[in-house]
């Protein structure tokens, strides 16, 4: 049906399902289809040539607007909260108070670091965040087709924005929902906006943002794209949803992670740095086959 499902990265629990799935979004026509999508590690790639890429957040820690004694701050949050967020044996419910505190302490550290907006593009263009391999097409495709493309981040709004736009494919279908800093007259940061997104709330976000799922009811055809379990709940806020087919990309710590992935996911895509077998369903999706 699709060749790439059987590609050596694919696995996939339940395959009859997954074609029956795509075989009635194909019948409800591809207008019909939207596509919900994490941003970290997700859309961008969890490594390139062995390296850990950055992720939002990690662009700006890594960056010249931090200074050193901030940078070690952070980087100790980040090896006391991380394996907190990835460890199987811990429940949602334990790691959800744990990750407003790493996401606030974090968040708090760079309100104080004086960052000035004009800066934020240099940094991304300085950094090594890359989009997956086939992202041209993703975005392109989708564009064409007019299929939207909400993108839902515990990462920083700003600096999302930033990559998509400096790779060209910041197209109008794109919405984003993710922290967005507050700045100052003087272009200076004071605070983040609105209510914290962090990995495990996601729901909230996608429920606080019916409106623009109020627009999209025409569209109960959900292609859902996450890396963490957290990101199972971005399609939350959609009414009278039909179908959804989930893809997971899994990462990092795959042998202990991979039956919870095979279990909440409909395609678990393991170590793959591509959007290969994402491309080849909404290819498949929009009858180019």
């Amino acid at each position: 049906m699709i060749p790439e499902l059987s590609n050596p990265s694919v696995c996939m629990k339940d395959p009859e399902r997954v074609k029956e799935i795509l075989e009635s979004m194909v019948k409800a026509g591809s207008n019909t289809v939207q596509v919900i999508s994490d941003f970290d590690m997700t859309l961008t790639r969890f490594a390139h040539n062995g390296k850990r890429c950055p992720t939002c957040h990690n662009i700006l820690d890594n960056s010249m607007l931090i200074t050193e004694e901030c940078k070690v701050k952070l980087k100790d949050l980040l090896n006391k909260y991380y394996p907190i967020e990835i460890d199987c044996t811990r429940s949602i419910a334990e790691k959800l108070p744990l990750m407003v505190e790493w996401w606030t302490q974090a968040h708090e550290l760079l309100v104080k670091q004086d960052i000035r907006k004009d800066k934020l593009a240099i940094v991304v263009r300085q950094s090594e965040a890359m989009l997956r391999e086939g992202y041209q097409l993703f975005f392109d495709h989708l564009h064409e087709h007019s299929i939207p493309l909400l993108i839902f981040s515990a990462g920083i709004g700003d600096v999302l924005e930033e990559v998509i736009r400096q790779a060209g494919v910041f197209h109008p279908n794109v919405k984003v929902f993710s922290n967005y800093m507050d700045f100052d007259e003087c272009g200076v940061l004071k605070a983040f906006k609105g209510v914290l997104i962090h990995i495990y709330n996601k729901r909230e976000g996608a429920l606080l943002n019916t409106g623009h799922f109020q627009e999209l009811r025409t569209r109960p055809n959900v292609v859902l794209m996450g890396d963490s379990l957290g990101d199972l709940t971005m399609a939350d806020g959609v009414q009278d949803m039909e179908n959804i087919l989930k893809i997971g990309f899994l990462n990092d710590k795959v042998e202990e992670r991979k039956q919870s992935y095979l279990d909440a996911y409909d395609i678990v895509l393991i170590k793959d740095e591509t959007l290969v077998v994402p491309n080849a369903v909404l290819l498949y999706l929009t009858g180019n086959k």
